[in-house]
């Protein structure tokens, strides 16, 4: 909450003044990571491959479409479980979903995730150690674990790991906490097994993705893939529209995301007519807040994100409310991600 509020008001050219802070917070993050691989902390492995996906920047980097894709990919042959932290819940220690479960109580994306995906288990707790001791307990048939936003959590040990960044702003141009956005040193990514590049141009050529490749400075070990974010052809909601059809008259936008300008690109160049509602990132949405949106929308239908749509559905009436699906494509053949991926699962 104290970052989205800093994010937001903060101008970045003013944050450049800060950069001796960064200096302060890079040496204590790096004293940590050394602690960790010389053995002064330790990583406890446990006896079921673990993937961890997150990456070094703060704000949104594309994670839940990434653990999306994995669940797709893994779920037809493996019982999967998700275990996050469930940021800005209202409940704490470990939880498990259920039916009485609410978005409250395990925050917005694992409980999209669970309904999204009912053949998996999806779990929260911010101590991740105690976190898949639990899952195992309660769920021991359970095959594979996906950790979700989990890269500087170094309390597990991790089979694979998968970092995210934004090809728009990459790692490797940017620094630490608090005149950059980076929880860590750049040194930080040289862990990651698999590097995903996110929210890629589709046109992107082989080689603007071999000198950007180059840029990253990837170790002999890691691997990189270019991904971009596709979005479904129908809406969710009432008789589950075209988009095509949708954009053809007025309708408001709201949105809670951490950067929503893939979507506002994306409705663009679909010539689409709308009233954007900008709300921080997870958003509490207020009775002020709703009364707010249907008088903006009046008449209109309201076009929301599927993780938004997890806090307004039970705020605002089914018919009026569309949610637009999207998903991780990479922009090359996927199968060396997959071969990779299932190597570290044997």
């Amino acid at each position: 909450m104290i970052l989205n509020v800093y994010f937001r008001f903060v101008n970045y050219s003013w944050r450049k003044l800060l950069f001796p802070f960064s200096w302060i917070y890079q040496g204590a993050t790096s004293l940590r990571n050394k602690a960790f691989d010389w053995g002064v902390f330790e990583s406890k492995s446990f006896g079921i491959p673990i993937i961890c996906v997150g990456n070094l920047s703060v704000g949104g980097t594309g994670k839940t479409p990434m653990i999306e894709w994995l669940i797709r990919h893994l779920s037809t042959t493996m019982e999967v479980a998700v275990l996050s932290r469930g940021y800005k819940r209202n409940s704490s220690g470990f939880q498990l979903f259920d039916s009485q479960s609410s978005a409250a109580q395990m925050g917005d994306e694992p409980f999209q995730l669970a309904q999204k995906y009912t053949n998996i288990t999806v779990a929260v707790d911010a101590n991740r150690r105690n976190g898949i001791e639990q899952l195992l307990l309660q769920r021991p048939h359970v095959q594979v674990i996906l950790l979700d936003d989990a890269f500087q959590h170094r309390w597990v040990a991790s089979d694979l790991k998968i970092l995210l960044t934004t090809y728009d702003n990459p790692y490797h141009k940017d620094c630490v906490l608090p005149s950059g956005n980076l929880r860590e040193s750049q040194s930080g990514a040289q862990r990651a097994d698999l590097i995903v590049v996110t929210k890629c141009p589709i046109e992107l050529s082989s080689e603007m993705q071999s000198n950007f490749k180059n840029q990253l400075g990837l170790q002999s070990h890691q691997s990189c893939f270019f991904a971009t974010i596709g979005y479904a052809s129908r809406l969710k909601g009432e008789n589950t529209p075209l988009v095509s059809d949708f954009i053809k008259k007025e309708f408001v936008l709201v949105t809670g995301i951490a950067n929503p300008s893939n979507l506002i690109q994306y409705l663009d160049s679909l010539d689409a007519k709308y009233t954007h509602l900008l709300f921080s990132d997870h958003h509490n949405f207020s009775k002020g807040d709703i009364h707010r949106i249907l008088q903006t929308a009046g008449q209109k239908p309201i076009l929301t994100t599927e993780k938004d749509a997890v806090r307004l559905r039970s705020l605002l009436s089914d018919k009026s409310l569309f949610e637009l699906p999207i998903e991780t494509v990479f922009l090359n053949d996927s199968e060396p991600l997959i071969a990779t991926i299932k190597q570290h699962l044997v």
